[in-house]
């Protein structure tokens, strides 16, 4: 596999860097780096720092951010979903989480928060158009496609 570089830059000394896990993990471990535990009780939203900053060294490239299937199953889920990193951000990689359990979750620092996958991100151009081509679809949505 053809490895995508990537400098990592840890902001402060007891920040981990992004982790595999295993020979064939496809996501990177991004680990807490708190201050102090994390508490969310049912429904309580929390930002979670890693502590680490990211340059991606070629072009045409984000960083997806998923919740770990161990946290999530006890609840905890991202509060955006997934999260984008943009190529050309620098900042701090923080984790947005929600509490969506039906107990209190406390993350402590150094803790596994979520996982990090690098994909390629092609630009779209949008052109503006007056008709679009038929489809059998059309604009049926949300299930319109059958339950089976």
């Amino acid at each position: 596999m053809n490895a995508l570089p990537v400098k990592v830059k840890t902001l402060r000394p007891e920040a981990r860097p992004p982790f595999y896990a295993s020979a064939g993990a496809a996501g990177a471990d991004l680990y807490a780096c708190l201050p102090e535990p994390l508490v969310l009780a049912p429904g309580q939203r929390g930002l979670a720092p890693t502590g680490v900053a990211l340059e991606m060294t070629e072009s045409g490239h984000a960083a997806l951010i998923f919740a770990r299937s161990g946290l999530a199953a006890r609840g905890l889920a991202l509060a955006n979903g997934v999260g984008v990193v943009d190529e050309d951000y620098r900042g701090e990689v923080c984790v947005p989480l929600v509490n969506l359990g039906r107990e209190t979750i406390t993350l402590r620092s150094g803790e596994r928060v979520a996982q990090m996958v690098f994909v390629p991100a092609r630009r779209a151009l949008f052109l503006p158009e007056e008709n679009l081509t038929a489809t059998e679809r059309g604009s049926g949505g949300f299930g319109s496609t059958g339950k089976s």
